[in-house]
């Protein structure tokens, strides 16, 4: 890291101080209950909606996982959850939280997965922009606070010109739409929103060295304050953003000068992997999109 840690504390107090002024802000603006929005899709009884819908939890035992996905379809949106992941010995598990069309072999998909680590280790925030079936696009993290201890709010910006996904309001990542030099983007494809809580030890934890401690399980992830109340909702082919919708500024939200600061601090801190400067990977040349983007 290039600052010291007394540096790297005040940087962390003063953008999460920011965040939260954000959040508090916008999470009121849009009650979620998870009885409306969402469907409990898998799981035999291990995913439950509690508190009269205000907080889902997943649950993952020996047997099996669980999971849920929204009952409305998205055709791009400003999104948040607030997650809690699996506290003390996470190794093994996955916690995913994405947006997927599930379209065949072309499906689009945004995706946030929580790669769980033993006691004491930090979790990777692995990230990926799927389109037309492609992925490959994957830029990994570590965070800065402790995701167990309590509640974090974890967003996808997803408009015509870029994807940004940002964590307590903080920008980690931009995608933008470079259709125009090939590079494919979702822009076609309407999705739900989908989570699931599940054991992936052959691959997740330390390339799959360190397996699950089922002596640890039950596993338990918990949910709450989801906000789409700026997407822009799919329903029988038609969207509910006109061209005089209020979700008008969000379609054309670029990252400001004041979030690319932000987004370079947690890159230059708090990366641990980038597909776009992995040349081992891609020895005939980097995805055209590392050109632009980085």
């Amino acid at each position: 890291m290039s600052a010291g840690p007394n540096s790297i504390q005040l940087l962390v107090y003063c953008f999460t101080a920011l965040a939260v002024i954000t959040i508090s802000t916008s999470t009121g603006a849009f009650a979620a209950n998870f009885y409306q929005d969402f469907d409990i899709t898998w799981g035999d009884g291990r995913a439950k909606i509690l508190d009269n819908g205000a907080l889902l939890t997943l649950t993952l035992d020996r047997a099996s996982g669980s999971g849920f996905q929204s009952n409305n379809e998205y055709l791009f949106g400003k999104i948040d959850m607030q997650l809690k992941l699996v506290p003390g010995n996470s190794a093994g598990t996955v916690t995913a939280y994405y947006l997927s069309s599930k379209q065949g072999a072309n499906w689009d998909e945004i995706d946030f997965e929580f790669l769980g680590n033993v006691t004491g280790q930090p979790y990777i925030l692995h990230t990926n922009v799927f389109s037309q079936g492609k992925g490959n696009r994957e830029q990994q993290f570590y965070l800065w606070f402790d995701p167990t201890a309590d509640f974090h709010t974890y967003s996808v910006l997803w408009n015509p010109h870029r994807i940004v996904f940002s964590v307590d309001g903080i920008p980690i990542r931009e995608f933008q739409n470079l259709q125009s030099l090939g590079v494919p983007f979702p822009n076609s494809q309407p999705m739900r929103i989908y989570s699931s809580l599940w054991n992936a030890d052959d691959w997740a934890t330390q390339g799959g060295r360190v397996k699950t401690d089922w002596t640890k399980a039950p596993f338990t992830a918990s949910y709450r304050n989801f906000d789409a109340g700026s997407a822009c909702v799919w329903s029988s082919g038609r969207s509910s953003c006109g061209s005089t919708s209020s979700a008008a500024g969000w379609l054309t939200e670029a990252v400001d000068s004041h979030g690319q600061e932000r987004m370079k601090w947690v890159q230059r801190n708090y990366m641990v992997y980038n597909y776009c400067t992995d040349f081992k990977r891609f020895p005939q040349g980097l995805p055209k999109e590392c050109t632009v983007n980085f």
